[in-house]
């Protein structure tokens, strides 16, 4: 995994400013932080920078990467990712009359856009974001996964076009700059932190959608869709739907074990993170490959702490013990302290770039840092609740006349901590209906479905292109900011599409959530975490990371030169932070963000502005 960046100017010469291509691709060092590359092209119109993470092939996978055809046509790579099929595609390749020097997926993925141009991206099987500059065509070409598992963000300025995978490499050149407007604060005030998919918050700053690629010419930009979900009626039996998914899941882990270097699985003693420690241990087993490694993480005293409900039903302790048993894994459980998610929150905005999940950010972040102490590269059950219907937004029916993303929650309490002059300006109630209309219009229809099944399609839709790709940021940023690499094999674009067309009534077998995946999984899980009810990342339930949050929120309310201070009502915010304001009893955001996190996600926008010398302007 690494950073990739890269400035495109049609009327300047970009070799003659390496300072700013060097500050572009320094901004991505936590990304990378191996090895270093900064290329620019003979044209002097395009440089690249990267960051390396090691992962596979150390010799042979340094970037960027430049092939040329028999004829001298020059083609040069800057890639983030990983693809899961290299040796099928190496092989294909080889037929066509290529030759590899070296063993890594870089290489392969250049040949593959060499021979197929735009096409190659419907063979790839992994997550990626890539950029490809042709030389003698001056063309530029960016693509990024079918999920978005890989972030890519980009800028146009008259004669310039600049891309990085995250938005510090752009704000480290100064054509951008750190300002937002109307709609970059109706993203962090009504909808984050999860983000409108395209959306870059700062002003005129986008982020290249999941299933999409991108071409710049001196002509201009054009974006183009190249996957997406497709409904058709499901043909499969109950028993065949069950293990199609157990095949598809397997091969998806089977394959995301590919490393050169110390590989281990995340392990929380729920249905996802057990199934692929299972089938992940029984690979090593079967490679002889020895004992695999295993990680889970908790807060001190959080046993004295925790209250049940119906977000966080039960503790995590006793099955990741059993799971770990069961299958001879060597864990660690990382434990982390109250203080610590207070102090880590910081670093968690810096990787985000953005205001995120307060203490859910921070807590993953160092959880990661401990990880790479001894392992460089991790698969996380990302995208099963997604995909299967884990959330009890499915279940539990809706308030009548009240359509919205189903996470965001108490949206008319949030709107009232904004002042006056804020909420007429971005009006949050009609900015939030637009963009849930306009995700309702993105989904792939099935003619005669009835309106109960047509509902849950929504739902779907919903929860895989908006609450995911908030998830898969977090994971990412958390976990490339400590140099180590996160893979998700539920996010397999084979299995996603597999399950979209599995009926509710099937995909609820047994009246349980994600019935379907419990039944895939029968002989591989131990009942006692096969019917376990769901229980997501774990948090902090300390009084003292409560107190310590509303500390720091409470201590920016009272700063005059707070720049947060004149977008919201202080005496509202004041009153939320005091406990005088009515409560909605349910999180704010997700199944994790309550009272305490959402004291610091207010305080964050603050520190967020500060850090970044954010304007705000018309």
């Amino acid at each position: 995994m690494c950073g990739i960046t890269g400035w495109i100017d049609w009327e300047r010469d970009v070799q003659s400013e390496p300072a700013l291509v060097e500050a572009m691709t320094k901004a991505l060092t936590d990304r990378g932080p191996d090895e270093a590359g900064i290329w620019f092209s003979p044209s002097k119109h395009a440089a690249f920078g990267h960051r390396r993470l090691i992962v596979v092939d150390p010799a042979g996978g340094r970037q960027p990467m430049t092939r040329r055809r028999d004829d001298g046509t020059a083609y040069t790579l800057v890639y983030n990712g990983e693809l899961y099929n290299t040796a099928d595609l190496r092989q294909e390749l080889i037929g066509r009359g290529h030759r590899f020097r070296s063993h890594s997926d870089t290489e392969v993925l250049l040949a593959a856009y060499m021979e197929w141009g735009a096409d190659c991206l419907h063979k790839l099987n992994g997550i990626f974001a890539f950029a490809v500059w042709e030389e003698k065509a001056q063309r530029l070409f960016l693509a990024r996964d079918r999920l978005g598992v890989k972030p890519l963000f980009f800028a146009q300025r008259k004669s310039a076009f600049l891309f990085g995978s995250e938005l510090k490499a752009l704000l480290a050149h100064p054509l951008v700059e750190p300002e937002v407007g109307k709609e970059g604060l109706a993203e962090i005030f009504v909808l984050g932190p999860s983000r409108t998919p395209g959306h870059g918050v700062f002003q005129n700053v986008w982020e290249l959608r999941p299933g999409y690629h991108l071409t710049v010419t001196r002509d201009g930009v054009r974006e183009q869709k190249y996957w997406g979900l497709v409904s058709h009626p499901h043909e499969d039996d109950l028993s065949r739907t069950a293990l199609a998914i157990r095949e598809l899941l397997y091969d998806s882990i089977a394959r995301q074990l590919i490393s050169d270097v110390p590989i281990g699985t995340l392990l929380s003693g729920g249905l996802d993170s057990s199934a692929i420690t299972a089938i992940a241990a029984a690979v090593f087993a079967e490679e002889g490959r020895g004992t695999l490694r295993t990680y889970s993480v908790d807060y001190a005293d959080n046993d004295r702490h925790f209250q049940t409900s119906e977000y966080q039903p039960g503790d995590d302790a006793p099955y990741v013990r059993l799971i770990a048993d069961r299958f001879g894994t060597k864990h660690q459980t990382v434990l982390l302290e109250n203080t610590a998610l207070t102090d880590a929150l910081r670093a968690a905005l810096q990787a985000r770039d953005l205001p995120g999940m307060a203490d859910v950010d921070s807590s993953l972040y160092l959880f990661c840092r401990e990880i790479k102490k001894e392992t460089t590269v991790v698969l996380s059950g990302e995208c099963a609740d997604e995909m299967f219907g884990g959330y009890p937004w499915f279940y539990r029916g809706e308030i009548p006349g009240q359509r919205s993303f189903p996470w965001l929650q108490a949206t008319s309490e949030r709107a009232a901590w904004l002042s006056p002059e804020m909420r007429e300006w971005i009006k949050p109630e009609a900015y939030l209906k637009r963009r849930y209309e306009e995700a309702l219009d993105e989904v792939p229809r099935m003619p005669g479905e009835n309106p109960a099944e047509a509902r849950q399609r929504e739902l779907f839709f919903l929860n895989l292109t908006r609450f995911m790709s908030t998830l898969l940021d977090r994971k990412d940023r958390m976990s490339m900011a400590a140099g180590l690499e996160a893979r998700v094999p539920f996010c397999d674009h084979r299995l996603i599409q597999y399950v979209w067309n599995i009926p509710w009534e099937m995909k609820n077998t047994g009246n349980r959530e994600k019935g379907i995946l419990r039944l895939a999984l029968e002989g591989i899980l131990p009942e006692e975490v096969l019917y376990r009810k769901k229980s997501p990342y774990p948090k902090t339930h300390h009084p003292a990371y409560t107190e310590a949050a509303r500390s720091w929120l409470l201590g920016v309310l009272d700063d005059p030169d707070s720049p947060l201070r004149p977008l919201i009502d202080v005496t509202a915010v004041k009153r939320f932070a005091q406990g005088e304001a009515p409560a909605s009893g349910k999180p704010y955001f997700g199944q994790l963000m309550g009272g305490p996190q959402m004291f610091a996600y207010l305080a964050s926008i603050d520190l967020w502005m500060r850090t970044y010398k954010v304007t705000v302007t018309s």
